[in-house]
């Protein structure tokens, strides 16, 4: 058996789940996910947690058993508590601003660059230097987050560009005559 999969699930106050044929739906304070069911994979809910059990011996339901049981303790997670992505702009005249639905960055490109937010996600600007990402579904969360990056990632020798909170940018040495 997969080792995540032995690990119930545990429901938090204010947060209920409803399992259907083929999908799985959890409602929280921060919104509803739906996710889709693998058929190898039983779940069965009880006072307040989900089990996870492979429907049969095979190694690929083993294993599905373990990735349906990490995707419902991220929606368990998104729709209590949510997630969330900083990401901060290095470099001289670097800011960005929320506008509507559409964040604004001035990258040192000749022009400013727009990107619409999705739908569930939403994005703040703390400072004109940081970006703060925030949704109840992480995989949602981390792609809006990845696709504002790719505009312009941190270069290797000056470290300028987009980068995550967290990201340590290694810089290069410049060459030497």
């Amino acid at each position: 058996m997969s080792r995540i999969a032995k690990y119930p699930v545990a429901l938090p106050k204010g947060v209920e789940a409803t399992i259907s044929a083929g999908q799985i739906a959890v409602k929280g304070p921060l919104g509803s996910l739906t996710q889709a069911l693998d058929g190898r994979v039983r779940i069965s809910q009880e006072d307040g947690h989900l089990t996870f059990v492979a429907a049969d011996e095979s190694r690929e339901a083993n294993a599905m058993s373990g990735t349906v049981r990490a995707l419902v303790h991220n929606m368990v997670t998104g729709v209590s508590a949510g997630f969330e992505r900083r990401l901060n702009l290095v470099g001289v005249g670097f800011r960005a601003q929320v506008q509507g639905k559409t964040l604004k960055m001035q990258l040192g490109f000749s022009h400013d660059v727009l990107h619409d937010i999705p739908e569930g996600i939403k994005i703040e600007c703390p400072s004109q230097t940081e970006i703060v990402v925030k949704g109840s579904d992480k995989q949602a969360v981390g792609q809006t987050a990845a696709e504002i990056r790719a505009y312009r990632e941190p270069e290797p020798y000056k470290g300028k560009g987009v980068r995550y909170a967290d990201e340590r940018v290694i810089l290069k040495e410049t060459k030497k005559k």
